[in-house]
């Protein structure tokens, strides 16, 4: 159920990809390459890119920086969404947040089922706000950034699309900061 309001003019969004990884260089980083590689096709701006190991306060100062940043809208990172005990960027990013968007796991749990089947379970994708930023944590796999990417933030990160969308209330993000 994606539609696309034609009437409306695209407008690209400045989107910063984090890899979470102990092992993986921007060389070997399959699943960011993916994410840059949709992110520009859709006709966005990649505004950072980078790899940081799985390290709690490393990964969440980076989101702070990120979303401290004016020239970055959406941070999306991929990688340390799993079970094991390296797999901390759900933590960082909850550290980060204002406000969390709950469905958002639970979207992307129900686009993996249909993939992946109960395998879902194992996935803490999440996604929240903090100082007017979107930001979202995804498996480190390829197919997961696709589904992730193909299925929901494709959508939600383009302004035409209806009933509602992501960029459409990007101005009323902080609007609890203004004077009254």
């Amino acid at each position: 159920m994606n539609r696309i309001d034609e009437s409306k003019d695209f407008i690209p969004v400045r989107i910063a990809v984090l890899t979470v990884s102990d092992s993986r260089s921007l060389a070997e980083d399959r699943s960011g390459d993916t994410l840059v590689g949709r992110i520009e096709e859709a006709g966005h701006i990649l505004a950072a890119r980078t790899i940081l190991p799985d390290e709690r306060e490393q990964i969440a100062a980076q989101l702070r920086d990120w979303c401290a940043d004016p020239e970055i809208d959406v941070v999306l990172t991929t990688g340390g969404t799993g079970l094991t005990g390296r797999d901390v960027t759900v933590e960082a990013h909850r550290d980060v947040y204002e406000k969390e968007i709950e469905a958002f796991g639970t979207v992307f749990t129900m686009v993996s089922m249909q993939k992946i089947g109960t395998s879902a379970v194992q996935s803490r994708a999440c996604g929240g706000v903090a100082q007017g930023t979107y930001l979202f944590a995804l498996p480190g796999s390829p197919g997961a950034c696709r589904d992730a990417w193909d299925e929901i933030l494709r959508w939600q990160l383009d302004y035409r699309h209806l009933p509602c969308n992501f960029v459409e209330i990007f101005p009323r993000l902080e609007e609890h900061k203004r004077r009254k």
